[in-house]
């Protein structure tokens, strides 16, 4: 099996061209790739697929091989791989995911490689129903309480075409991710797990943020979490519409237009291609 591997500030997945090969069982190559120590090594495995309603469809599957509904940081670079290999050839595409279709902006360096994309990461889903998380499905789930061991967080939970939970902190440098994240990601509140971004506010502009991820644990990045923590800082009043998002791996630059829609403009790079055996003893 041919493949490509690529980061998004960190976020990196093992990508596989499904124009012209064919993978059988995602949810167990997933977890192959996927280790670092045994395997290529990433936070998952993203198929790139033809598409009826886009360009071109990915699908995306967890380090664990759970499937997921969509990733910012991993759909700008299927943008990169489409367009570089000549499956796309316009500086606009379209590209279909499990949460809808999004329309992202290429941008290309002296040699015609994509090197930066911005993405309209649609509008967030605010309701409950929409997230999923228990309650009233018609009310928001902005600034609740969120009972977990013997702590109380106040949270800001919503959907950017996958589940979110964000917790404002005052060092998240210093802050125990791996012992909180879990406990929230498979929290009763949430049916289908959900994703935790830790975020400090560094000004009414600027944010560094930590993500334990669905499925994968913590990464270096998380596009649709990026999303996620400028609506809720926007909305709580900690931030304006335009910040800069400090992530481990990199910056995002992230604006939340008037419209309601959410940008997102970063990075795009390949790190190496090779071929994986198709079975593993």
């Amino acid at each position: 099996m041919k493949f490509v591997k690529m980061q998004g500030a960190g976020n990196d997945y093992v990508y596989v061209d499904c124009f012209n090969q064919t993978v059988n069982d995602p949810v167990t190559l997933a977890q192959q790739v996927s280790d670092r120590h045994f395997g290529i090594g990433s936070d998952g495995l993203i198929l790139i697929l033809p598409s009826q309603c886009a360009d071109v469809q990915m699908r995306i599957y967890n380090a664990d091989g759970s499937e997921a509904e969509m990733c910012g940081n991993g759909v700008r670079c299927v943008a990169k791989y489409v367009y570089d290999h000549g499956i796309a050839v316009n500086s606009c595409l379209t590209v279909e995911t499990q949460s809808g279709v999004l329309t992202l902006e290429l941008f290309t360096d002296g040699n015609d490689k994509v090197n930066r994309v911005r993405v309209d990461m649609g509008q967030p889903r605010l309701c409950r129903h929409e997230i999923p998380m228990l309650g009233d499905g018609q009310s928001q789930a902005l600034n609740v309480t969120l009972e977990v061991e013997d702590r109380t967080f106040v949270v800001s939970c919503l959907s950017m075409g996958n589940p979110h939970c964000v917790v404002f902190v005052d060092d998240v440098e210093n802050f125990p991710v791996h012992y909180w994240g879990p406990l929230i990601e498979n929290h009763p509140q949430f049916p289908r797990r959900i994703n935790v971004e830790f975020v400090q506010v560094i000004s009414t502009t600027e944010v560094r943020q930590r993500t334990w991820e669905r499925g994968a644990g913590e990464t270096l990045a998380c596009g649709t979490g990026a999303s996620a923590v400028t609506v809720a800082g926007f909305l709580a009043g900690h931030t304006q519409r335009m910040i800069t998002n400090h992530l481990a791996g990199g910056e995002l630059q992230m604006e939340y237009h008037e419209s309601g829609a959410l940008y997102m403009t970063g990075p795009a790079v390949e790190v190496f291609s090779g071929e994986f055996p198709e079975s593993k003893p």
